[in-house]
């Protein structure tokens, strides 16, 4: 019987496949240890292949369509509602399989070996962020329990340590002294592998192309852009800028029925990493407004009729669709100034 669709649920070690033929009837049920995957798939006729994109299914996919084959990578929820019984590795290769060949399917980009690389980057970074901003927050707490108040934020607390601190040290006993400096030694190192994260993101953006264009758009910087390409490449899976919002969650969220319309606040579905940052374009855009941009007069009537939050989502929406287009249209952004 020839297979057209093969659907494989991933897994450390042991891999579930379940192949279909053209009608959609079961042909191809095995368990593949990880060594035999690609030995397998090698002695396949080509075919139709879908994973869900989860860890390690981008380095799968990219092997299998080395082998000729068409591999389709798609979201996880997208696949949870064809699982018909109770869930299990075989009844999971089955619905990615007949999720495979829906055609209102949506499916996620092959990302390069490269892309993978800086995400993971982005990632290890804002892990290093949270964990910079956790100890200082247990060491502010370790002061004030003797009585000791520092400011908020990394800046402040280090011009407390270089001006202030020295004229309360000696109001610590030994052993909290040790205890503060190891502590801050801590945070130093911190510090520095962020440092070091920064300066390969700057590296690698100054390389490409694409992250050069993306920056000249006010309110996208040096982060952001790397991001966008690192996680969407040409922006190649969507249709426009605006699916694009959408699947950022950067739209309203709908519960509607009856013919009524109810619209709640922003989705917040897809990557929250890039619409935080975003986010956070947009609101350093509406901090340093430049008047003589036509963009300004559309921020100020906005913001006279809704809320700020309103406004700064607003933006981030705008500068999601203006990044698509810059991907996948290429060209670069012009600036209007009056």
């Amino acid at each position: 019987m020839e297979i057209s669709a093969v659907g494989i649920d991933l897994a450390k070690n042991v891999f579930q496949v379940h192949g279909a033929d053209k009608h959609g009837r079961p042909a191809l049920r095995r368990s593949l240890s990880r060594s035999k995957v690609l030995v397998f798939f090698a002695k396949l006729p080509r075919c139709l292949i879908g994973m869900e994109a989860c860890s390690s299914s981008h380095y799968w996919a990219r092997e299998l369509s080395a082998l000729g084959h068409e591999v389709k990578l798609m979201p996880p929820q997208y696949v949870k509602p064809y699982v018909k019984t109770n869930k299990n590795d075989v009844a999971d290769a089955e619905a990615i399989c007949e999720a495979l060949v829906r055609p209102t399917m949506r499916f996620v980009e092959i990302k390069t070996p490269d892309q993978q690389a800086m995400m993971l980057i982005h990632r290890e970074r804002e892990g290093a962020v949270k964990d910079r901003t956790a100890l200082i927050n247990r060491l502010r707490a370790t002061l004030a329990e003797f009585g000791f108040a520092i400011p908020v934020g990394p800046s402040r607390m280090q011009h407390w340590f270089r001006n202030e601190y020295g004229c309360v040290e000696h109001k610590c006993s030994d052993l909290l002294k040790r205890h503060v400096m190891k502590m801050r030694q801590r945070l130093e190192s911190i510090e520095q592998h962020i440092a070091s994260l920064d300066t390969e993101i700057d590296q690698s953006s100054r390389r490409n192309d694409a992250c050069a264009r993306l920056e000249t758009v006010p309110g996208i910087g040096r982060l952001t852009a790397s991001a966008l390409v690192a996680s969407i490449g040409q922006g190649q899976t969507f249709k426009s800028g605006r699916q694009f919002a959408a699947w950022l969650g950067l739209v309203p969220k709908q519960n509607s029925s009856g013919g009524k319309q109810r619209l709640q606040g922003i989705s917040k579905r897809g990557d929250g990493y890039l619409r935080r940052m975003l986010i956070h374009g947009a609101r350093a855009v509406i901090r340093h407004m430049n008047p003589k941009r036509d963009i300004t007069a559309w921020l100020l009537k906005l913001s006279a009729r809704a809320h700020r939050n309103v406004v700064i989502v607003a933006l981030a929406n705008k500068l999601a669709r203006i990044a698509w287009a810059l991907l996948s249209k290429g060209g670069r952004y012009q600036s209007t100034v009056n």
